[in-house]
């Protein structure tokens, strides 16, 4: 898998297309989770792209601080299914780390992670802040790695 880090106005329509589909593929139709994912932020995130074999199958979008939350911060992360027994969830991460530390001069990242993923996100550094919440129906945890 090749990763790439675009800004929204580098994206091509196809890139755009793809990414969209993916996160709707997961979020919406294998989570079964009705929820606004088209939210508008995305013209102002970084978008960290996995592509293998010319086409996306991994994804995150990353946010400066005062964007989201008052750090950087990763979301939207999704690795389509088929391709998850491959580690590239670990790849996407690392990815996303550095280019937060490259484009925004950040250490400390905070994410809104879905609960079952908390012991992947602390195999990163992550640890978990506070009490955990619904977010769209979905038990999440506030996570900060610093």
């Amino acid at each position: 898998m090749n990763i790439t880090v675009k800004k929204f106005q580098e994206l091509t329509t196809s890139e755009l297309y793809e990414i969209l589909q993916l996160r709707s593929e997961v979020f919406v139709v294998e989570q079964d989770c009705v929820y606004q994912d088209i939210d508008g932020k995305d013209l102002k995130a970084l978008h960290v792209l996995g592509v293998k074999e010319g086409k996306i199958i991994a994804y995150t979008r990353l946010f400066n601080s005062g964007e989201y939350f008052d750090t950087p911060s990763i979301g939207r992360v999704v690795v389509k299914e088929s391709e998850r027994k491959y580690g590239y969830g670990h790849d996407l991460i690392k990815a996303s780390i550095k280019a937060i530390v490259d484009n925004y001069n950040e250490t400390t990242i905070t994410i809104s992670a879905q609960t079952y993923l908390q012991k992947f996100y602390e195999s990163h550094g992550f640890k978990q802040i506070g009490e955990g919440y619904l977010e769209d129906g979905i038990p999440h945890i506030r996570m900060v790695r610093k």
